[in-house]
C-alpha cells in the first residue's frame, strides 16, 4: 500500500517549508509526500529541502518537456526556460525531415548531440519530441555522466570528457542538431544566483567565465567539424549576453540567428552553415 501521511504530518510539511521561506509550500509538501515511503521518510526529505536542497534533488526527479527526468544530488536541474531551447530544435529537426521526404533522401532519421548535458533532460526530451533519434550526450562531471546515463540507458550514449574530445571519431560531420545548455553565468555573478543552486549544483555547470561566455566559444569552435550538412547548432544564452554568443558563433564560421522567448528570458542562438 502507497504511504499517505496524515493531515496533521502533512501540515507539518507545509509548516516547515514555509519557515525556510519555500514560496510554494503547499505544492511541495504534496511532491514530497508523493515521493516518500514512510513517515521518517518524509520527515528526512522535509528537512533536507528546508537546509536549502533543490527539490528536484530531494524526490529524485524533474518534471522537464513532460517527461519525468531522474535528477541525482549535485546534478544541475533542469531548467523550464531550457523547454525553450528544445522546442526550436525541435522545430529544425522537423523541417529537415519535411526537406528530405521533399527531395526524396532514403536517409530521414536524426543525429543529436546534447553537449554539457547535465541529467540529459535536454537530449531525451528533443530526441522524444521528433519521434526517435541517434542519440549522444556528453559532460565533463562524472556525477552528470552517471545521472544522464540512467536517464539515456534505453536512448542514448553519454561520454565523460571535455567537449568533444571523449567522442567517437564516427561522429564526424554526421551530427544534425548540436544542442547545448553550456554554463552562461559570468564568474563574478555566481554569489547572485539562488542559494540552493550555488551551494548544490556543481560548480562547472554555472561558471561560463568572465563574460560568461567562454564555454559557448569553445562550443562554437569545434562545431564545423562535427555538424552534417544540414546540421544546426543550438547554444542557449542569455538576451544580455546573445550579442557575445552570435559573435562567438559567426567567429566560427557558422552563420547566427537568434531567436527569443519573453516569457521565460530565454535567447538560443542557431548556427548554420553557409
Amino acid at each position: 500500500m502507497a504511504f499517505s501521511p496524515s493531515a496533521s504530518e502533512l501540515a507539518l510539511v507545509v509548516a516547515t517549508l514555509r519557515s525556510a521561506g519555500c514560496v510554494f509550500a503547499e505544492d511541495e509538501a504534496r511532491l514530497l509526500a508523493s515521493a516518500a515511503s514512510t513517515s521518517d521518510d518524509l520527515a528526512a526529505m522535509t528537512n533536507r529541502r528546508a537546509s536549502g536542497l533543490p527539490l528536484e534533488q530531494v524526490v529524485g526527479w524533474a518534471e522537464f518537456c513532460g517527461l519525468r527526468i531522474v535528477v541525482s544530488p549535485g546534478v544541475f536541474v533542469p531548467r523550464r526556460r531550457s523547454e525553450f531551447l528544445v522546442r526550436e530544435a525541435t522545430k529544425l529537426g522537423r523541417a529537415m525531415a519535411t526537406a528530405a521526404n521533399r527531395s526524396q533522401e532514403a536517409q530521414t532519421h536524426y543525429v543529436v548531440l546534447d553537449m554539457c548535458c547535465g541529467s540529459g533532460a535536454i537530449g531525451v526530451a528533443l530526441a522524444a519530441a521528433l519521434g526517435g533519434a541517434e542519440l549522444h550526450a556528453v559532460d565533463v562531471d562524472p556525477v552528470a555522466v552517471a545521472c544522464a546515463r540512467r536517464n539515456l540507458a534505453a536512448v542514448g550514449e553519454v561520454y565523460e570528457g571535455n567537449l568533444y574530445e571523449p567522442l567517437p571519431s564516427a561522429l564526424h560531420g554526421r551530427i544534425d542538431l548540436l544542442v547545448a545548455n553550456a554554463p552562461y553565468v559570468p564568474t563574478d555573478e555566481i554569489h547572485l544566483m539562488p542559494a540552493e543552486a550555488r551551494l548544490h549544483e556543481p560548480r562547472v555547470a554555472l561558471d561560463g567565465g568572465p563574460d560568461g561566455v567562454e564555454i559557448h566559444r569553445r562550443v562554437a569552435a569545434g562545431a564545423l567539424d562535427w555538424l552534417s550538412p544540414r546540421g544546426r547548432l543550438l547554444i542557449e544564452t542569455s538576451e544580455g549576453q546573445a550579442p557575445l554568443t552570435t559573435e562567438a558563433v559567426t567567429h566560427s564560421g557558422l552563420t547566427a540567428e537568434v531567436v527569443t522567448d519573453r516569457d521565460w528570458a530565454a535567447a538560443v542562438v542557431i548556427g548554420s552553415r553557409p
